[in-house]
């Protein structure tokens, strides 16, 4: 898939796999597999971002992965997140899609919202906002409406 379907079909939450088309070197090769990790990865679908213009720049639409979170103790220091431009010669597929049921956070309301916690059903979310404290978290459920739409037309992996 390119970059234009994912933005188009892939459904906030899903987890997407991205490559280059190249194979993976051996793990003795530590700065080539370095390399190739930077264009051969996976991560959580947390946002899109609509193509803006100011003046002269104009800068494409893209989306955001979430890749990993690094951290001890159960709390997180650094939050690992990867954009694409929708113009990226990448190739995306969608690994899985969030279950029909489950609830989506998103760290506000609004087109700049961003996913931060996926949870299988409504209480979990509740329960999950009550220890990390989003004054502004919205929820939203994941409809079959959505999830189904995207696989019926042929996007999905």
């Amino acid at each position: 898939m390119s970059a234009h379907a994912i933005y188009d079909h892939a459904p906030i939450g899903s987890t997407i796999a991205w490559s280059d088309g190249t194979p993976r070197p051996p793990e003795r090769f530590t700065k080539k597999l370095a390399a190739w990790q930077t264009s051969n990865g996976r991560g959580r679908l947390i946002r899109k971002q609509p193509g803006k213009s100011m003046g002269n720049l104009s800068l494409s639409s893209s989306f955001t992965l979430h890749k990993a979170d690094f951290g001890a103790g159960g709390v997180v220091a650094i939050r690992v997140h990867r954009t694409f431009s929708l113009d990226s010669s990448l190739r995306f597929s969608v690994v899985e899609r969030p279950a029909i049921g489950s609830v989506r956070v998103f760290d506000r309301a609004g087109e700049d919202a961003e996913l931060i916690h996926l949870a299988p059903h409504r209480p979990a979310a509740e329960e999950w906002l009550s220890r990390h404290g989003y004054p502004r978290a919205v929820r939203e459920e994941v409809t079959a409406d959505e999830v189904g739409a995207a696989v019926i037309e042929g996007r999905a992996a």
